[in-house]
Parts: C-alpha cells; structure tokens; sequence
C-alpha cells in the first residue's frame, strides 16, 4: 500500500470540509439538517488538516460553545414562543417534544411537530381547542426564531473562522 499515502488524503478532505460547511449552511434554512453543528464539524476538519495551525483549540473551544448556544437556543424559542402566547406547562412541554420527535421525520415533522406538540400538550391541561391552537401557533413562531438564530450563529461562527484562520 505503498501508492496511498497521506497527500492522497488531503484533497478529499479538503472537499469533505467545504461541502460539510455549505451544507451545514444551507441546514441553517432548512430545517431539515442541524445545520450550525454540521458546519462545526466541516470546520474542525478544516483545522485538523491544516494541523491547527491557524486555528487553533482556544478558537475552536469559543465555536463550539456557539454551537451548543445554536441548538441551546433552538429548543428555547420553541418552548417560548408557545408560552407566550398563552401556552401552559404542558403545552411547553409538548412543544419540546414535538421539537425533539420531529427531528426524525424530516421537514414536515420539524415545523409541525412543536405545533401539534403545543396543542396537544395544551389539550392535556384541560384547555378549549382556541387556546390549544393559539399555543400551536406561538410554538411554529419560536421554531422560526429558532432558525433565524441558527442562522445568525452559524454566520457569525463562518466568519469567526475565516478571521482567525486568515488574521
């Protein structure tokens, strides 16, 4: 095995790590994909190729706490977004869960998980079906705030990056 030799490597790897960051960025919209930890993982193998010269652990060290504040905030909005607009603890806890249980059912369970959550949650507290609704509603509001801070972090964490790597 004397052809494979590490330079063989670093060219894939360089590809993987672009393509994990463009795609972590795309998943930042798109809920479908955790997008701020997919472009977490692109930049540490970014790192890790180039040794951790540029970037080092302390830089990765702040971007990853960035990134568990992405997914920290994530569930937050949900849970109230749905508070807000009237939702009682079950509600915010089905909300939650919806959040969590949607993950695995792709788009469709991402944005109408923490709802149906919400207003079966709000259900289960004695509540009228308007109020279960209203809580429904605030939740899909808190997973917008929730993608468009996703958003902002995974943008602030790419440039963070490109600073330190070129700075």
């Amino acid at each position: 095995m004397e052809w494979l030799s590490w330079e063989l490597l670093i060219w894939p790897g360089w590809v993987l790590a672009v393509l994990l960051v463009i795609v972590g960025l795309a998943g930042t919209i798109l809920p479908i994909l955790p997008g701020v930890p997919i472009i977490m993982l692109g930049l540490v193998l970014m790192a890790w190729l180039d040794g951790f010269e540029r970037v080092g652990w302390g830089t990765l060290l702040w971007l990853t706490a960035l990134t568990l504040l992405s997914v920290l905030i994530d569930f937050i909005a949900t849970a109230e977004g749905a508070r807000r607009f009237g939702a009682g603890r079950y509600a915010i806890l089905g909300a939650t869960l919806g959040l969590f249980i949607g993950l695995f059912f792709g788009l469709p369970g991402i944005l109408f998980g923490p709802f149906l959550g919400a207003v079966l949650g709000h259900l289960v507290g004695k509540a009228n079906l308007d109020a279960s609704l209203r809580a429904g509603v605030g939740a899909g509001i808190g997973v917008m705030v929730g993608t468009a801070a996703g958003a902002a972090i995974g943008a602030l964490i790419v440039v963070w990056f490109a600073l330190a790597w070129w700075l």
